[in-house]
């Protein structure tokens, strides 16, 4: 696919190596991808990126809904889903079929070539079933490989993968998978095929100073910058783990992570994690 002359993302990473093609990865939680108004939002602006692309997308209220109407109760431990076999069976019916198609038709409307995935098809992400700990998960999967190579190909054809937060652990087993994790992991692997940048979709504009003032983005973050945010009291509560997640991604060769709104991909807005001395 032809390279975007002036991208929105990755002009500070993409100085690392300025011969692979650049890569945006974009997640969006379920709330963005099943109300029809911002979806047609998020649909109108992921196909006006230029370049390679990939959409992670979650789906998780319209499961619960659909889990009600069918009398199977929905159980969540620190926001995340408890999934026994009933519930497994209505997330790969809602994240892989109803929600995904949804998104692959309507991109296929605006000219976009996108096929959509989850990690059984094409062995694209193999994951373990989470061991019991503390809490009993169910059948959740904690991502162990996903193959960089057969994504590639696809993306190079001029395919866009949209990706269902759903696994399979290659013995016959579908497994729910937190689709934050997928679009990290993801961009992990592709990395070392392309320049990525991984953009994560929040309810904020981005990182904030204050966080009663949605005016108060922080542009940049390296790692020094956090440590001493964390330190001042800035960065704090779920903010952290979230930005170590994508301190990670950066540590494992994604150019630039960058924490916006939906409605500003594509747009220099947000705040962008990127690696010590590009800032």
């Amino acid at each position: 696919m032809p390279q975007s002359s002036s991208p929105p993302y990755g002009g500070v990473g993409g100085a690392i190596d300025a011969m692979k093609e650049k890569l945006t990865v974009i997640k969006v939680g379920g709330k963005i991808v099943e109300e029809e108004a911002t979806l047609r939002r998020l649909l109108d602006d992921f196909a006006a990126i230029k370049g390679n692309k990939v959409l992670v997308h979650g789906g998780g209220r319209s499961a619960t809904k659909i889990a009600s109407q069918l009398g199977i109760e929905s159980r969540m431990v620190n926001g995340r889903r408890i999934t026994d076999a009933e519930t497994l069976k209505v997330v790969t019916m809602v994240y892989g079929g109803l929600v995904n198609k949804n998104v692959v038709a309507g991109l296929q409307a605006r000219g976009v070539n996108a096929l959509g995935l989850t990690g059984a098809d094409m062995n694209v992400i193999r994951s373990v079933k989470r061991p019991v700990k503390e809490v009993d998960y169910g059948f959740v999967g904690d991502v162990e490989k996903v193959d960089a190579s057969l994504l590639s190909e696809l993306i190079h054809k001029g395919v866009v993968p949209v990706m269902a937060p759903l696994t399979h652990d290659g013995k016959g087993n579908m497994l729910n998978t937190n689709a934050d994790t997928i679009a990290g992991e993801t961009a992990k692997a592709l990395s070392a095929l392309f320049d990525v940048t991984l953009v994560y979709c929040f309810e904020k504009r981005g990182v904030l100073r204050d966080e009663s003032d949605d005016d108060s983005v922080i542009p940049q973050i390296t790692r020094s910058d956090f440590e001493r945010y964390v330190v001042e009291g800035v960065i704090q509560g779920g903010m952290i783990p979230k930005l170590e997640n994508a301190f990670q991604a950066i540590d494992a060769g994604v150019s630039e992570v960058v924490i916006t709104l939906a409605s500003a991909i594509g747009t220099a807005d947000g705040t962008r994690i990127v690696r010590e001395g590009l800032a």
